[in-house]
């Protein structure tokens, strides 16, 4: 398999979880979102995806773009360990949480949109900061209230196996900190992270240890 990404890109950080989790072996191929006007752009890339959106899996004659899709795709082909509960209830729940954070706070901060925000509407630096801080705030605050107190809740977002709401959720404070977001209220959703950090598949996958990994 190749996985077409860029090292601070938290869909391809997400992608790259599941593979390690898996066993998957994978080759990198960087695309570099800022580079060269942005090489996802380019025709070769446009041509594995359309969207010219990170990441991309190829396996084979294959290729996937949407990295919820690339997971569900690695769930049904690499079945061990499963990232997803037995029981429809189970599925269902970590679905909730995981398309909360791929689709209610991922789409307003990703990189496109922070562009357009500074050089499309023209807002300085400190607005575009803030917008992405509230939207943080409003979605993890969310992913809280769905973890913090219930039952199926254990050392990890659904009782004590990973799951695909892990394999989004630390990719998404990732950023946050990154942006100096203030996540003290959400001391249910820092735990889970740092729990998983201890894994050496979430360790693997972060930023920083990617081949493409710039300042």
């Amino acid at each position: 398999m190749k996985l077409y990404g860029y090292f601070r890109s938290s869909a391809a950080y997400r992608v790259r979880i599941a593979l390690n989790l898996k066993g998957v072996e994978y080759e990198t191929v960087p695309v570099h979102l800022l580079k060269d006007g942005g090489q996802q752009f380019s025709d070769s890339y446009k041509a594995l995806n359309p969207t010219a959106l990170v990441p991309t899996l190829v396996d084979g004659d294959l290729a996937i773009g949407q990295s919820m899709a690339i997971l569900e795709y690695l769930e049904e082909t690499h079945p061990e360990p499963a990232l997803l509960p037995t029981d429809p209830a189970g599925r269902a729940r970590v679905r909730a949480i995981a398309q909360t954070i791929a689709c209610d706070i991922h789409p307003l901060n990703n990189l496109r949109v922070l562009k357009h925000l500074k050089h499309g509407l023209g807002v300085d630096e400190d607005t575009k900061n803030a917008w992405y801080r509230h939207w943080i705030d409003v979605g993890l605050t969310s992913v809280e209230a769905m973890l913090a107190g219930h039952p199926a809740t254990g050392r990890f977002c659904h009782g004590d196996q990973v799951t695909l709401a892990d394999v989004l959720l630390v990719p998404q404070v990732f950023n946050a900190r990154r942006f100096e977001c203030d996540l003290s209220a959400m001391p249910t959703v820092t735990r889970i992270v740092d729990a998983c950090s201890e894994l050496d598949a979430f360790v693997q996958a972060e930023p920083a240890r990617q081949p493409d990994a710039t300042d």
